[in-house]
């Protein structure tokens, strides 16, 4: 006589283990973050250029010829002295300068070729070989004018300049400035996951971490610039054993990428066209399969036959 036969179903996904499989296969994926400075980077001018300093009246050279006049005048930080002078033309020529009015500026900024589609191929590049990549501005420019961008939502944190409004909408002060040397600390920020600035991310960000406990090493890391201002996080990414890549505009006659080359200040220098099939894209997706190929060395276990 046959026994009565009792099968038993079970879900996978939080029944027999916590979590959806999906998030177990995130976990162990590395993580990639691409770093890039904004002006003259993914734009080819300073976004200053496109809606602020025609709408005062200036031509760019004018403007930033009393940027640098007010930063030898009184010896002040040239990051703090454009940022005084947008607020102070503004208020001459009667012109609202709101976070709202910063971010309709956001709108007009213009983009190196390939630019709006160049994170979710990376991004699909990234997954296809195993890696999760996160893209980060870095950038000297106004945070505000960057988050209304067309590409703003593809970056996982920016880091920029920024004011303080009243209530009213109006600027009350510098939030914060940033400078070449400040740049350094965002870098610092994304290895250890410390993202958010609040008064207790310091003591956060300066406790130390063992290597293995930082959420982006920094040979996973590559941080994309123009020139001088960028040398800081340049060098510290390279030093660091990360990969900085110096881009330059391919329609001016002067290459100052080639100078931080010879300099050993980067790694590569190649031409802002972040169009499919570019140089620039090519080396990227070498530089993620370098990555993913010596994280999969790093978590080899022989002994148990697994690698």
């Amino acid at each position: 006589m046959n026994k009565p036969v009792a099968a038993l179903i079970y879900d996978f996904d939080n029944t027999l283990c916590t979590k959806d499989m999906q998030e177990y296969c995130m976990e162990k994926r590395p993580i990639l973050a691409i770093m890039y400075d904004f002006d003259h980077t993914l734009s080819p001018r300073d976004m200053q250029e496109y809606g602020f300093i025609p709408s005062i009246g200036m031509s760019a050279s004018a403007f930033w010829k009393q940027v640098n006049d007010l930063t030898d005048q009184q010896q002040m930080d040239n990051i703090l002295a454009y940022m005084f002078l947008m607020v102070q033309k503004g208020r001459e020529e009667k012109i609202p300068i709101t976070r709202e009015i910063f971010q309709k500026l956001g709108e007009g900024i213009e983009y190196f070729e390939g630019v709006p589609t160049w994170f979710e191929r990376i991004n699909q590049y990234g997954e296809s070989i195993g890696l999760q990549v996160e893209h980060y501005i870095v950038s000297s420019g106004i945070k505000e004018i960057i988050e209304g961008t067309s590409i703003a939502p593809c970056f996982h944190y920016i880091y920029a300049c920024e004011f303080m409004y009243g209530d009213d909408g109006a600027i009350q002060w510098p939030k914060f400035a940033v400078n070449y040397t400040a740049k350094t600390q965002f870098l610092f920020r994304i290895n250890k996951g410390v993202l958010t600035i609040d008064s207790k991310s310091s003591e956060r960000l300066n406790r130390f971490t063992p290597e293995e406990e930082r959420r982006v090493p920094f040979k996973n890391m590559i941080y994309l610039g123009d020139g001088l201002t960028d040398v800081p996080c340049m060098k510290l990414v390279k030093s660091h054993g990360g990969q900085s890549i110096a881009v330059y505009n391919p329609q001016r006659n002067s290459n100052p990428a080639k100078r931080l080359l010879e300099e050993n200040r980067v790694n590569f220098i190649r031409s802002a066209d972040y169009r499919s099939g570019s140089e620039l894209e090519k080396l990227v997706q070498t530089i993620l399969c370098k990555i993913q190929a010596e994280s999969r060395m790093l978590s080899c276990n022989p002994s148990q036959g697994e690698c």
